[in-house]
């Protein structure tokens, strides 16, 4: 439970809590006037981000010569504990040498390009920034290059990128920001903005056709709230705060925005927008577009801003909405204005455990129905189940180990559930007390009508914080010759299973078809439940050793998959977004007409190019290798 009455300091007579009850325990009122605060400003976090892979430089899995896998660091729920059955179990389903002696030794950092130099540009903007605000250091340049999908992360650890920016930097403000954009412009430079570096789409690799000097313009020195208004309940944040950041200073108030993607501690407020981002906990808070009031943005054009926020408005075509989705491509977001949502008064973890996947997708298709749909609620396949189990530590002690075993008998023997077909669910409740016994109370309820059983808070805790940890596997499993990578869709419920199941058997017949080693690793997970329908999240990897082009190869796998989701009513992406490695499917998404609307409109906002990401097919074709053929 989170403790309110230590947090909502300063806060006079605005606070109330979640029921309507004043929380110093007067009378309620709303307030007058102008009911915003600036915030003091918090020190910038000393955490230091690694270059060559994901997440912190401290903490990576490492595999010991016993066989175990640590996590180093202490961040994680699972750090710097020997995890024996991980590597086992890779190994196991990949049917594939992976251990300790099979090492695929990163060649970290790979031969960089030399930047391209223009004095007058950098005279120009030594006059507004200071030294430290401009590198070329090629590490810092390669870092802002690209993102994290699988291909990117092989290529800077085992070949090449062809392209990277030329220079980055490092704006503080927004008035920083507009005089960047006028000193490029003057100059004739490409600017690129720069997040948090997690996309999956490959959304910051530069076409090898752009010539110009290319600016990666790196947002997160630009983290802070620059207000909050408790009783309207709106804060105004600055773009390059990052999920980490922006929730620790929102939660000194009381308040959160409730938007916590995978990424959560490295992506930022401008990020999420500009892919159209959703969250863990899109249930009960939102999508980003539905917590997102205004923002101001750097254009080619101009600032596109406006002077207030109101609730919901009819105002016309709002030229905001062209920045959902816009990746980089229309200009540079400075500030959001974004809804906020009291800490909860409860928060409570649980799991089910069903049968299969098919009752899971029953469970949630009826919970979403039931007006109960707690923050968050995930069901996870089979093989997504056995590697969260592949991930606890090694069992110490008798009692421990009794309660192991006592617990596998429970749900195989007398439940009857056969453990190679078993799903289970992860589940977040969130809020007042009463409607967190209210969800719970209906949600095991419709579980149970389903065959489910519960697995405990304890699990559903685990599987949740999981999320946090376990995007360092995929750098673990390329250093033992694995590649891997996640994608997602959303899809009508009516077709979800089949979906699914096609997507499985595609990818199976083409890593036959490609002569790919041992067997594909396959698992989907069930998360943000909709009306209409529900999205799956899918990770796909096979063993590379021996495989001339082991990035063509997954880029072959995944593509196909991609057919196989859009044949099966599958949406292209539900929030990852296109980047590049989704362009060429958007003809089988958008009408030519819709295409050529969005080409005129880059044309109109950004006629020469200035933001040349070349995003989501909005310039054409594009090339990122020397032997690509441009698509």
């Amino acid at each position: 439970m989170a403790d309110k009455s230590g947090l909502l300091h300063r806060l006079g007579n605005a606070v109330q809590s979640e029921t309507g009850e004043r929380l110093d325990g007067k009378s309620s009122t709303v307030s007058s006037g102008d009911t915003r605060f600036t915030p003091p400003v918090s020190p910038a976090s000393q955490d230091v981000e690694s270059l060559e892979g994901w997440g912190f430089e401290d903490t990576r899995f490492v595999v010991q010569p016993d066989g175990s896998t640590l996590l180093t660091g202490t961040r994680y729920n699972i750090s710097n504990v020997a995890l024996p059955e991980l590597m086992p179990w890779f190994a196991a389903k990949l049917a594939s040498p992976l251990g300790y002696d099979n090492r695929n030794e990163p060649h970290y950092p790979p031969q960089i390009p030399e930047a391209k130099k223009d004095e007058a540009l950098l005279t120009a903007l030594r006059g507004f920034l200071k030294e430290d605000q401009l590198t070329d250091d090629p590490k810092q340049r390669l870092r802002r290059g690209h993102g994290h999908t699988g291909g990117e992360i092989w290529a800077i650890r085992y070949t090449k990128l062809d392209r990277v920016p030329d220079l980055v930097v490092f704006p503080r403000s927004h008035d920083e920001v507009v005089q960047l954009v006028e000193a490029a412009t003057k100059h004739g430079a490409c600017v690129i903005p720069f997040g948090g570096g997690t996309n999956v789409t490959e959304a910051l690799r530069i076409p090898l056709s752009e010539q110009r000097l290319v600016i990666a313009v790196d947002m997160r020195q630009m983290n802070r709230v620059l207000w909050i208004d408790t009783v309207n309940r709106m804060a105004c944040i600055e773009a390059g705060a990052t999920g980490r950041h922006l929730m620790s200073e929102l939660a000194k108030f009381g308040f959160t925005m409730g938007h916590e993607p995978d990424s959560l501690e490295f992506s930022t407020l401008g990020g999420w927008i500009a892919t159209n981002a959703s969250g863990m906990k899109k249930n009960r808070y939102g999508n980003i577009e539905d917590l997102v009031l205004d923002m101001r943005v750097v254009t080619a054009q101009g600032i596109v801003e406006r002077p207030r926020q109101a609730p919901r408005e009819s105002v016309g075509v709002n030229p905001r909405q062209y920045m959902f989705g816009s990746e980089g491509n229309f200009g540079i977001i400075t500030t959001a204005v974004v809804k906020l949502f009291p800490l909860p008064e409860v928060q409570r973890y649980g799991s089910v455990i069903f049968p299969d996947l098919a009752e899971g997708l029953a469970f949630l298709y009826e919970l979403q129905q039931s007006g109960a749909v707690p923050a968050s609620v995930r069901v996870m396949d089979n093989t997504q189940f056995h590697f969260g189990q592949a991930l606890k530590p090694a069992k110490h002690g008798l009692a421990a180990k009794l309660k192991s075993e006592l617990e596998k008998v429970v749900v195989t023997k007398l439940k009857g559930f056969d453990p190679y077909k078993l799903a289970v669910a992860t589940i977040v409740f969130e809020g007042s007390r009463e409607e967190v016994d209210f969800q719970e109370k209906t949600l095991y309820r419709i579980a149970s009508a389903h065959g489910g059983m519960k697995g405990g808070g304890a699990n559903g805790e685990r599987g949740y914080q999981l999320t946090f940890g376990i995007a360092y596997i995929r750098d673990l499993t390329f250093e033992h010759w694995a590649i891997a990578e996640s994608f997602e869709t959303s899809v009508p419920w009516s077709r979800a299973l089949e979906l699914y199941e096609r997507v499985q058997r595609r990818v199976e017949k083409e890593h036959a078809l490609l002569k790919l080693p041992g067997k594909v690793f396959f698992t989907g997970r069930l998360t943000q439940v909709y009306q209409t329908g529900v999205v799956i999240y899918f990770y796909l990897g096979f063993y590379a050793k021996g495989v001339a082009d082991p990035v063509g190869a997954y880029a072959a796998l995944e593509h196909a998959a991609r057919e196989e989701i859009l044949a099966a009513g599958g949406s292209l992406s539900h929030h990852h977004g296109v980047g590049k490695i989704r362009r060429d499917f958007l003809p089988e998404v958008y009408s030519e007409g819709a295409l050529a609307l969005n080409r005129k409109v880059k044309a109109a906002i950004d006629p020469e190019n200035l933001f040349g990401a070349s995003n989501s097919g909005i310039n054409g074709p594009v090339a990122l290798t020397p032997n690509e053929e441009p698509h």
